[in-house]
């Protein structure tokens, strides 16, 4: 009998600890995703001193990078009903915090003091934002947005590579892929130089390669959809003539644009795979 009442215990306790584990996986399920969500409903840009008339400013920037993160609509940034809700911005924050560039840096004069640049982040509240898309004609992209395998041609001159996670050559643009990534609330993810030689890729020949072959490369990395680009250096135009092409939902997009820098080309590259991911329609024929 004792025997019996040791074993009955001993379930209960078990089954007690799996409930209390699957309580936890849930917590952490969930915690995670709010803080995806809350990441999204944040922006960041920079401003000059902590007055109010710049700070009103940086709420206009940030509302509007939020508003395009939180949508995946990068169309946003031409709409000229946003002059509005920019103009109230502060209605719509949550909170705000600021970051000094030169902290721990000697204050040199008065207006190295008064003018200091700072990292001002905003947070806005989330249902207040989704109620401004709602009356744009836009909601939420709330899905799991695949991460992005993508391969960059870069061609300026006699130099022509492709961005690469480890290549010191791509250093700049890797870290303003990054940027641009977290400007429009995505993951991305860079071949590395020797996968790249084991699928005999080479920048000449990239925007030739079918989406397959790419996609095997920065699978084990996570990649689930594969966007291509090409970047060459214009002369007459001081930037970069761009296109991009992805295939999704079993349709091919292609998209292009000239005279605009590095960091441009990828905000609007990752920017257009955004639109697409989230059906927000097709980034060639966009306005």
């Amino acid at each position: 009998m004792a025997a019996l009442l040791g074993t009955k215990r001993n379930l209960i306790a078990a089954f007690a600890r799996g409930v209390v584990r699957t309580l936890a996986a849930a917590l952490i399920c969930c915690s995670a995703a709010m803080a995806a969500d809350d990441d999204l409903y944040r922006a960041q840009t920079v401003v000059t001193g902590q007055g109010e008339p710049n700070r009103i400013i940086g709420f206009g920037a940030c509302l509007e990078d939020v508003l395009i993160k939180v949508s995946g609509q990068p169309m946003l940034a031409s709409d000229r009903r946003l002059a509005g809700y920019k103009s109230r911005a502060r209605e719509f924050v949550g909170s705000f915090d600021y970051h000094d560039q030169y902290a721990g840096k000697a204050h040199h004069d008065e207006q190295g003091t008064r003018d200091r640049p700072y990292d001002l982040t905003v947070a806005f509240d989330q249902s207040k934002i989704d109620g401004i898309l709602a009356k744009l004609g836009l909601k939420a992209w709330r899905s799991q947005r695949p991460m992005l395998g993508v391969f960059v041609e870069m061609l300026h001159g006699p130099k022509d590579y492709i961005v690469t996670s480890d290549g010191t050559q791509s250093d700049l643009q890797r870290d303003a892929l990054a940027a641009a990534a977290g400007k429009r609330g995505m993951r991305v993810v860079l071949p590395d130089a020797a996968a790249l030689t084991r699928a005999n890729v080479t920048a000449a020949g990239l925007l030739k390669m079918p989406p397959a072959q790419l996609s095997a490369i920065v699978a084990p990395q996570g990649g689930e959809a594969i966007l291509v680009g090409q970047l060459v250096w214009d002369d007459k135009d001081l930037g970069w003539t761009t296109q991009w092409r992805m295939a999704w939902g079993g349709k091919d997009y292609k998209w292009q644009f000239r005279g605009v820098t590095f960091d441009e080309a990828f905000r609007r590259g990752v920017g257009g795979a955004a639109q697409v991911l989230s059906g927000n329609g097709d980034p060639g024929r966009s306005k």
